[in-house]
């Protein structure tokens, strides 16, 4: 029997719970103590749901194999078990950490695979890191990775040549998971790719600009049976649920005699789509991330976001909440149309419609996106273009590029205002009392978030500090390199 050992990567920063980027050498003991308290609220209130690469891979089954999961958010590597093959999904922002994951395993003898978002946009840069890796969606070539394992024939490499049919059925299992251990494991996914093409997102570029859709009757199929396992709320992992409405309402119509609770990731055009919007919230949904980014059309069309438009933004929001939904409004401040003026039209928004749970991040330019290879090129990012690796997810702790139409430090005290007054004790309570439902999650998000961004204001202090710093070092180079040239004039 061969054994595959799969494995999530924690990411070395605070996305994966409260840790700073800028770290102290010796946190106190009270700290720590904080942190892991912390640490388990934050795991209930958002981060602790299954990986879904991994739901799928650990889902497909070859006589002779078996496979395992371990997520690092809650296991112990487990290097002294033999595996025959560790499989690694790289996500960009969390590179670093699942390469050092891969040395370990490599450093004791065993064959690693990397696969995931980060492979497919450069692969000849983590090539190196692995013995096999995968490129692109590996619905139908996991199937192959394993059979050429029991069979010891790994290649190196293996490539997806065409995006997989969705149309062929594929069911997830949960075999591989502890379920009890994560907020819910209801993960579902009933298209991929995205129509539209944001310049900070890569969704389009991994996943194409076409929606790939699973045939209704299987997602049916797929909440029914999860149900045995599992009656807590549905995630509809989807980058925009509401992207096809047609498909959209022939599936949530189907699912409403199922009495499930649900939530997912839409457009404030939902706001405008009112049979749909009735229809999700008869068929349960409770709650949506709704990617608004900037409030303002300038700012938004700079990065080609285009669907949404300042005009109908608050109404559809509104109507969103009035049909009994949540709403997680997720905002970024540091677009190139923003200036310091921004971070009050964002809090007086957030505070008109009544945004159950706000979520203000900073821009990042992500490599592969478009975004990237333009700040690139106007000398605007704070790291290497060819050190992809310095590039990472954190909870809003680490300014990665510089801000179009004002200062770093004029930035820095706009955001960190922005966050001082939005994040507090008083305005989760707030928000709890007068959110439609799910109050208790809305409650944790926002008590979970006062620490999060208290964290976020304390790294982005302790690098504006280290900012300076390296400038007035850069200055001092500089000055001692000029006096020795004109030293070296004097005769």
């Amino acid at each position: 029997m061969k054994r595959v050992l799969l494995v999530f990567a924690r990411s070395d920063s605070g996305v994966d719970g409260p840790r700073p980027v800028f770290a102290s050498a010796r946190p106190s003991r009270l700290q720590r103590l904080k942190e892991q308290v912390l640490q388990h609220i934050i795991q209930r209130a958002q981060f602790a749901v299954p990986n879904m690469a991994l739901m799928v891979l650990s889902s497909i089954e070859v006589e002779g194999v078996e496979q395992h999961i371990c997520d690092m958010r809650f296991d112990k590597l487990p290097l002294d078990e033999h595996w025959d093959l560790v499989g690694i999904t790289v996500h960009t922002g969390a590179a670093k950490a699942a390469f050092g994951v891969a040395r370990q395993f490599r450093a004791r003898g065993m064959k690693v695979v990397l696969g995931g978002p980060h492979v497919t946009l450069f692969p000849e840069h983590c090539a190196k890191e692995a013995d096999v890796i995968v490129i692109g969606e590996a619905d139908d070539l996991w199937r192959e990775v394993l059979e050429d394992l029991k069979h010891n024939r790994l290649k190196a490499r293996y490539r997806a040549e065409v995006l997989p049919d969705l149309s062929v059925e594929r069911p997830v299992k949960k075999d591989a998971l502890k379920i009890k251990r994560y907020f819910t494991t209801n993960l579902i996914q009933t298209s991929r790719g995205c129509p539209y093409r944001c310049d900070f997102c890569n969704v389009y570029v991994m996943n194409g600009s076409r929606v790939r859709h699973r045939p209704v009757a299987h997602v049916v199929s797929e909440v029914e049976r999860f149900l045995k396992d599992d009656k807590r709320i549905f995630f509809f992992v989807d980058d925009t649920v509401n992207a096809d409405p047609k498909y959209a309402k022939e599936l949530f119509s189907q699912l409403i005699p199922y009495r499930i609770r649900w939530v997912g990731q839409a457009t404030t055009m939902l706001g405008q789509q009112d049979e749909l919007l009735k229809i999700f919230a008869q068929s349960g949904c409770s709650g949506l991330l709704i990617g608004i980014e900037s409030v303002t059309d300038a700012s938004n069309h700079q990065h080609r976001k285009k669907q949404n438009s300042e005009r109908t933004l608050a109404r559809n929001i509104k109507a969103i909440r009035s049909a009994g939904i949540c709403v997680y409004g997720s905002f970024i401040y540091g677009l190139d149309g923003d200036t310091k003026e921004t971070a009050d039209a964002l809090y007086d928004f957030i505070e008109d419609t009544q945004i159950d749970v706000p979520g203000v991040n900073l821009l990042r330019p992500i490599p592969g996106t478009a975004l990237f290879e333009r700040l690139a090129s106007e000398g605007r990012l704070l790291f290497s273009k060819d050190d992809i690796e310095a590039f990472r997810y954190s909870w809003g702790q680490e300014m990665q590029c510089k801000p179009k139409r004002m200062s770093m430090e004029e930035f820095l005290e706009a955001y960190m205002g922005l966050t001082r007054r939005l994040y507090t004790f008083g305005k989760a309570i707030e928000r709890t009392l007068r959110a439609p439902c799910i109050k208790h999650a809305i409650l944790m998000f926002n008590l979970a978030y006062i620490y999060m961004y208290g964290l976020s204001r304390r790294d982005l202090a302790a690098q504006q500090q280290k900012l300076k710093f390296e400038s007035l070092f850069n200055d001092s180079e500089a000055h001692q390199q000029r006096s020795r040239a004109v030293g070296n004039l004097v005769p």
